[in-house]
């Protein structure tokens, strides 16, 4: 039996989850969450096999619980729990994120019963689950990242020590307002930190400078 954590704000999409994964047979439901700090107590407690874990919450978004658990895991010395990203965005940096937070899988929530039943089996048996569409955004990105590699010789990256931190939060998922917050520097400064990153990598978004940073070990 595969059992279910869900961490969603919205209590008639958390209800119809639940109902729906109930007429599985193979899973159960073991806790919920309307929030992402509820969720920081909720899943270390219940320990489930699989978290299905919306994006967009009051308190705490979806990046952010996803991070705090991680880092958490990390000191704890125990695996994250394995985790699938709901969400109404088709949004490839949020996806970027989501992976490199951790995330085992990115599902839209329009997606059929079938389809997400199959992703949280796939999940918790240790494999990953990434909607096609949104993975060919992300191959898109790998090769236009490759082609500009060629393009440029050896694609040697200069940044100064702030543009380096700034790189990373970016890498973190962290917006320009929080990234300003964490460097105590304003929003303003952040946008001109990110303008002169994109230039010096040669990209014209944070998704793609995202990318070019992982290729690299920028970050």
């Amino acid at each position: 039996m595969i059992r279910i954590c869900i961490v969603e704000d919205q209590t008639l999409v958390r209800q119809g989850l639940c109902s729906m994964l109930a007429l599985a047979g193979d899973m159960t439901v073991v806790a919920e969450a309307e929030n992402g700090e509820q969720a920081l107590t909720t899943v270390p407690d219940t320990r489930p096999d699989v978290l299905l874990l919306d994006y967009r919450m009051p308190r705490l978004d979806g990046l952010g619980v996803l991070r705090a658990l991680s880092a958490t895991s990390q000191t704890q010395g125990v695996p994250l729990v394995p985790t699938l990203i709901l969400t109404t965005f088709d949004d490839d940096e949020l996806l970027l994120s989501a992976v490199k937070l951790g995330a085992k899988g990115y599902l839209l929530k329009d997606v059929a019963l079938p389809v997400l039943l199959e992703a949280i089996r796939t999940v918790a048996a240790g494999g990953r689950w990434l909607q096609p569409t949104l993975t060919d955004q992300v191959q898109r990105g790998v090769e236009e990242r490759c082609l500009g590699r060629e393009a440029s010789g050896d694609g040697s990256i200069t940044l100064t020590t702030r543009e380096q931190e700034v790189l990373r939060l970016m890498a973190g998922g962290f917006s320009n307002r929080e990234i300003a917050g964490l460097t105590t520097t304003t929003e303003g400064t952040v946008k001109g930190y990110v303008s002169n990153i994109l230039s010096k990598m040669g990209v014209r978004d944070r998704t793609r400078a995202v990318l070019k940073a992982v290729e690299y070990r920028l970050v």
